[in-house]
């Protein structure tokens, strides 16, 4: 199988205090190698496109409010565009499968990472792992699937350098 591509398109209000620690030209390097480990079958092309976003909690919970009739901040946000109807053949045969679009608060990963007691870079990778994986339809609807979610996160986030204590992010806490 031929190595994904994955085009990124990155926006947000807090997208220059994130470029400061996490050069841009990262996120799609990452994304990339995270798309070979996890390897969908929803391209015929292996070819992805999808946005990344990262804004304040302001924006985040307007659009939790909107969208989830959540009333707050969240850290992150999944818009997953596989969830339309599908394309027909002929179509996925000649364009990338858009994934959707993730949107990250910087302000809330920034309280999360001193709370478990990591780097902001990896609370960010930590949740735009977890974003991808919503994207391609993952969910953790019970503890049991949540717990599959955070070790595949945490194998994903092993691809790029990174990790976690291993007390951050436990079902116990």
């Amino acid at each position: 199988m031929t190595t994904p591509t994955v085009d990124v398109t990155l926006l947000g209000e807090s997208l220059a205090t994130v470029s400061a620690i996490v050069p841009t030209d990262q996120w799609p390097v990452w994304l990339q190698l995270w798309l070979t480990q996890l390897a969908p079958a929803h391209s015929p092309l292996n070819a992805y496109e999808m946005s990344l976003q990262f804004t304040t909690d302001a924006t985040i919970a307007q659009l939790n409010r909107d969208y989830r009739q959540q009333d707050r901040a969240t850290d992150v946000l999944s818009f997953a565009a596989l969830e339309d109807a599908p394309l027909p053949p002929e179509v996925l045969a000649t364009m990338p499968v858009n994934l959707g679009d993730l949107i990250v608060s910087v302000e809330t990963a920034q309280r999360q990472c001193a709370a478990h007691g990591h780097s902001l870079t990896e609370e960010l990778a930590w949740l735009v792992a977890h974003g991808l994986l919503h994207l391609l339809g993952w969910d953790h609807p019970t503890e049991a699937r949540l717990q599959a979610m955070w070790t595949l996160q945490r194998s994903l986030l092993a691809q790029v350098g990174l990790s976690l204590p291993a007390t951050a992010y436990t079902i116990d806490n």
